[in-house]
């Protein structure tokens, strides 16, 4: 009786070869992923921005004696800190949930509002370079939310059927 043999090996099985000459798939990111990838990085970028604001000189000790920047530290204080850092948390959230319309809509408006928050974050700084770097790529982040939104495709609604949010609209323009 004749057993077949195994024996194992370190070499690679297969390899398959690609030509030197090919090009990467570039596949299109939806709208959706874009935004929430965006409001990602932007919630980094402003926390981490805050955090290496405790090795400025001088904070730590202010914070000790109660005061940020010139806002005492109160419920007040921490109740709004928090509510600006957990909007651009939701956003990530809100940009794959919501509808499109209530999508684009609410990240032009978000987005917007948070141009001048975020610039009004340089005011009164000392350490300009580093304030000044994380404002500017804050506010680059900030541009591409809008303008992801602003140019979120489109479709036209189908003559016959009817889908989406817009039915009353196609029912409307099929009974004319």
């Amino acid at each position: 009786m004749n057993l077949p043999i195994f024996t194992t090996t370190t070499e690679p099985m297969m390899r398959t070869r690609h030509p030197a000459t090919a090009t990467l798939e570039d596949q299109r990111i939806p709208v959706r992923a874009k935004l929430a990838a965006t409001w990602t990085s932007f919630m980094f970028l402003y926390a981490y921005v805050d955090i290496l604001n405790f090795f400025t000189p001088g904070v730590i000790e202010d914070i000790l004696n109660g005061k940020v920047f010139e806002f005492d530290l109160s419920q007040t204080f921490s109740t709004a800190a928090l509510t600006l850092m957990a909007i651009p948390i939701l956003m990530v959230v809100l940009s794959m949930t919501l509808p499109a319309r209530a999508n684009r809509i609410t990240n032009l408006t978000v987005a917007s509002l948070y141009v001048p928050v975020t610039a009004f974050n340089a005011v009164g700084e000392s350490w300009l370079y580093f304030y000044g770097l994380g404002i500017a790529l804050e506010l680059i982040l900030l541009a591409l939310i809008v303008r992801y939104a602003w140019t979120w495709p489109r479709t036209t609604p189908s003559a016959t059927v009817a889908t989406g949010p817009d039915r009353e609209t196609v029912r409307a323009q099929q009974q004319a």
